[in-house]
């Protein structure tokens, strides 16, 4: 299975006063469909909806996810339905935004369809991109099956949406999300004598908390030889550490902004002052920087693919994880794996939401986009969805609520599963929900926060700093980020 989330230290984007100040030279206050280089799409009037645009060649750039292995390894069915070639581009994700950023402000408009991730993309990009309501609305094409509405709500808002509640920018895509990984083979075995040391049931369970996670790890560091340490986490200094870190703060009722669920699922370009200074903040820094130290020293080197590794080779007890790991545990360990939600600290529970809509570009001629439409349609249909969940190179998990009731779908839940991402969908779904999701803010300048907060969370780590002053420089530098790179 293709990793959900290739490494990929974030690289501030082009900024998005470069990308208008292009677009206001070619007189298109600030997109640039006036000068577009590309040839627009064949057309034949008298066609049937999914074969106008038969004879052209989209272009599609993405991150190197599961579902763009398995759309990549099985185009034929969009070929034969709309005769629609497409080349697909895959790239790391900082090399994504830089190449689609330097397409928009020259308007070339090399690529039709985007991989828009809300934070290095959409939200830096936002006004580059067609309002999807556009084609939904036309009579002459194509309507989604189920409409906007069968996707995920919080899917749909965080990876589709920037600002504004009503236009919709992109089509959720794919949905990796962290939740609790444990071996629960070495639980089921360990139970009763845990229970008795503990003073608690160490199941995981909806009561679980972070301080009964970190002494069931300590457990398995004193305990038993069966696995090396306890937990294993992704605290490289890079994106993941960012990632790994916000489940704690926010369950320690932390955030990076003030009403951080609104700037998480509908963005913003101005979110105000950064919180981390907060009382919360720091109580979950200290936490942390307690848990990490008696985790698997190797977890200051592992990003999500180095600690999936390691608990495939029966390093570490458990884990949080991307739940798009599942497919990779039950390959390594078949049976011997169970998900559940992240546990809760002092405010509720978290798991880092990780997932990205597809998108049309604003810089391609009008044809181009319409055919573009029946690709995003196609792509992110029901049955497309189901195939890339079976799909053995690619494994994507749907974002449509109606593939989730699909009989197939429910029973592989449960093993022997020939969907094995499905048996972590009971605890992703309860993450989902808008009380349990963790959206890190959606601003064009997150790259550069994210940099400041892996930064100072490591040095922190290493013991350079205390977790206070991590927390406090950290705020600083975001305030100072966000101020220079405001957007109204």
């Amino acid at each position: 299975m293709s990793s959900p989330l290739p490494a990929r230290p974030p690289t501030p984007p082009v900024s998005r006063r470069s990308l208008l100040r292009g677009a206001a030279a070619a007189g298109a206050a600030g997109l640039l469909t006036s000068c577009a280089s590309r040839a627009d799409a064949a057309f034949d009037a008298g066609a049937a909806p999914w074969r106008r645009y038969a004879g052209t060649t989209l272009n599609f750039i993405s991150e190197n996810t599961a579902p763009t292995a398995a759309i990549a390894a099985n185009l034929k069915p969009f070929t034969e339905l709309t005769g629609i070639r497409v080349n697909i581009v895959t790239l790391e994700l900082s090399a994504l935004a830089q190449k689609v950023a330097l397409d928009f402000a020259s308007g070339n408009g090399a690529y039709d369809v985007v991989y828009a991730d809300p934070y290095q993309v959409l939200a830096p990009y936002a006004p580059a991109f067609v309002d999807l309501r556009e084609f939904e609305d036309d009579p002459a094409l194509p309507q989604l099956p189920g409409g906007f509405d069968d996707f995920i709500p919080t899917h749909l808002d965080a990876a589709g949406r920037f600002q504004d509640a009503e236009k919709v920018l992109a089509l959720p895509y794919d949905c990796p999300t962290m939740v609790w990984q444990y071996r629960a083979d070495l639980f089921a075995r360990h139970r009763e004598r845990m229970a008795d040391d503990l003073g608690f049931d160490p199941t995981p369970s909806e009561d679980s908390t972070w301080e009964q996670y970190a002494a069931i790890a300590r457990w398995f560091n004193d305990k038993t030889d069966e696995v090396r340490y306890g937990t294993g986490h992704q605290a490289k200094q890079h994106d993941s550490l960012m990632c790994d870190f916000s489940n704690l703060l926010w369950s320690y009722g932390g955030d990076y902004f003030d009403n951080g669920k609104q700037v998480g699922r509908l963005g913003t370009g101005d979110p105000g002052k950064c919180l981390l200074r907060s009382d919360e903040a720091i109580a979950g820094a200290e936490f942390y920087q307690r848990l990490l130290a008696t985790a698997d020293p190797g977890s200051r080197t592992w990003d999500w693919d180095g600690v999936g590794a390691a608990f495939r080779a029966g390093r570490i007890a458990m884990c949080p994880n991307w739940h798009e790991y599942a497919a990779s545990n039950e390959a390594a360990m078949p049976g011997k794996v169970g998900y559940a939600r992240l546990p809760k600290g002092p405010a509720r529970s978290a798991g880092m939401y990780g997932g990205t809509g597809i998108a049309i570009s604003n810089v391609v001629p009008p044809r181009r986009r319409k055919a573009a439409w029946l690709f995003l349609n196609w792509a992110t249909a029901p049955k497309t969805q189901l195939a890339n969940l079976a799909s053995t190179v690619g494994g994507g998990t749907p974002t449509r609520t109606s593939v989730y009731a699909m009989p197939r779908v429910t029973a592989a839940e449960h093993r022997p599963s020939k969907m094995p991402n499905m048996l972590s969908a009971r605890a992703v779904r309860r993450t989902w929900e808008s009380a349990d999701i963790g959206l890190r803010p959606k601003i064009p300048m997150w790259a550069e926060c994210d940099t400041t907060i892996y930064t100072q969370v490591s040095g922190m780590l290493a013991g350079d700093t205390s977790p206070a002053a991590a927390m406090h420089a950290a705020a600083d530098r975001i305030d100072r980020i966000t101020t220079r790179r405001r957007v109204k």
